[in-house]
């Protein structure tokens, strides 16, 4: 469809996620797209990811949702318990708060039948997306870091290590949390993870549909969630991820894997099948997270989507369901008046995005942190709260993303 307002001369820098999307939206509706890269060969970052229904339908926008649900894996629940310790005793908790914490529920949350949410491996989204970034009429730029995007006119210049790039109408900044442009200085969170994708073990009886994860307290978070597969491969996988502190993944190498195999093993008797192929730490991602939000996400000639304008721990497993969204929201904003599309941008994701960045800075640090009064709250009264209707479908709602209006005064897609 072509573009209501004026066609203009964009830049999107970076081709992850977010980047992908908007160059690929943006293109289709008649503007003049150059997609700028850092690597020679664009390549994606990190395990698997959870796509939701919300990012499902920015998929089917650029007709790459059925691509999308054959590789990836339908995730109809996910459920989460606390259990003993690392060394296989209890949680140290005495009396009845002993006995009572073990086996209990600290996570139970289901998806409409209708409408799961999809994980995903990172390379098999990229895909999906590199698809459609090659379906559509835009310029490519790969082995360039942009630096600098000087104001010029109403638009931007843009400069690389080396040297100028060009002048573009506007400059879409979705480099994620490393931008030399972005303002955003996001606080660091504590707690992070190191993740691995593996094949699916056949001595496995664990659902191929839910997500699950293991607790002890808040300080370690075992997770297990299938992934569907790789393009062009028939092995299905899974994700593994164990929470750590942001010492302790510091600290992460070749010295500690074997304890943390051991340990992992123990703790979750279950997850044992998929850690048998791991024989190195090097197989492992660590991941570090932070928290921050740009009040105003754009500047004249210049707009932030995905990680460059907001950050949160992947708790409610929104990351990249929020780079898509921002994207869509970005190409809708474009289709009114070009002078009042970057506010209408700002307006359009305001709410949804302040609304998550709140839960997720409310939620998290019940799951990953050092604290142990959170779980006994989180296990004693969050859990058997979220069991008493509405607070179900208010949960399912949260997760799939449309607690309120992702794109607020647009009808949805």
């Amino acid at each position: 469809m072509q573009a209501q307002g004026k066609a203009l001369k964009i830049a999107v820098i970076g081709a992850g996620m977010g980047g992908l999307a908007a160059a690929s939206l943006l293109a289709r509706d008649g503007h003049r797209v150059t997609l700028i890269e850092r690597f020679e060969s664009p390549r994606p970052l990190g395990s698997g990811l959870m796509v939701q229904p919300v990012g499902l339908a920015v998929l089917d926008e650029l007709g790459q949702g059925d691509a999308a649900r054959a590789l990836g894996a339908p995730i109809r629940r996910m459920r989460g318990w606390s259990a003993q310790g690392l060394d296989g005793t209890a949680t140290g908790l005495t009396g009845a708060f002993h006995e009572a914490l073990q086996g209990r529920d600290a996570l139970d949350v289901h998806y409409p039948p209708q409408e799961p949410a999809f994980a995903m491996l990172r390379a098999s989204l990229f895909h999906v997306l590199w698809q459609a970034m090659q379906a559509s009429d835009l310029q490519l730029i790969t082995g360039e870091t942009v630096v600098r995007a000087l104001p010029y006119g109403g638009g931007r210049v843009l400069h690389s290590e080396h040297g100028e790039i060009g002048a573009f109408d506007l400059v879409v900044d979705a480099s994620g949390a490393g931008s030399a442009l972005s303002p955003l200085r996001a606080r660091a969170l504590h707690y992070g993870a190191i993740w691995a994708h593996v094949p699916w073990p056949e001595a496995s009886d664990m659902s191929q549909d839910q997500l699950r994860q293991r607790y002890f307290r808040a300080s370690r978070m075992a997770g297990l969630m299938p992934i569907g597969s790789l393009p062009g491969e028939s092995q299905r996988r899974a994700a593994v991820f164990w929470s750590m502190s942001r010492p302790e993944l510091e600290q992460w190498g070749e010295d500690r894997f074997d304890a943390w195999k051991a340990s992992a093993s123990t703790f979750w008797p279950q997850m044992q099948p998929f850690l048998a192929g791991l024989t190195s730490a090097s197989q492992m991602t660590p991941a570090f997270y932070s928290h921050g939000t740009l009040r105003r996400p754009y500047a004249p000639g210049l707009v932030f989507i995905g990680d460059a304008a907001h950050r949160a721990s992947p708790q409610l497993g929104q990351g990249a369901n929020m780079a898509l969204l921002d994207a869509l929201a970005l190409r809708e904003a474009l289709r009114g008046p070009p002078d009042e599309a970057l506010t209408a941008y700002a307006r359009m994701r305001r709410w949804h995005v302040r609304l998550y960045q709140l839960f997720s800075a409310f939620l998290t640090p019940a799951y990953q942190s050092d604290s142990r009064i959170l779980p006994l709250i989180r296990d004693f009264g969050l859990a058997p709260i979220s069991l008493v209707p509405p607070v179900p479908w208010l949960l399912t709602r949260l997760v799939a993303g449309r607690l309120i209006p992702p794109l607020a005064s647009k009808r949805w897609p």
